[in-house]
């Protein structure tokens, strides 16, 4: 299991290796801005804590950092999604 907290809510949960971002998102009770599901839109981009963005509608749960236990991602929220 992987500890997955959304900032800037300070929301965590458990996440499984390979699920969805938005999965784990909407489980957490996060809203995630969502345009096109394809990610070419960017409206899903969030920031992790290394400073890699990721598109969440297309991105899952990464299991292959080595001793990864922990992901913290920053939920930019554009006022127009």
């Amino acid at each position: 299991m992987i500890r997955v907290t959304f900032l800037p809510d300070q929301v965590s949960i458990e996440a499984e290796a390979g699920e969805s971002w938005l999965s784990v998102a909407e489980r957490a009770g996060v809203e995630i801005p969502t345009g096109c599901r394809m990610g070419s839109c960017g409206a899903c981009t969030v920031e992790l804590e290394n400073g890699e963005e990721i598109r969440t509608c297309i991105s899952t749960i990464a299991g292959d950092r080595k001793d990864c236990t922990h992901i913290t991602a920053y939920v930019f929220r554009d006022p127009t999604w």
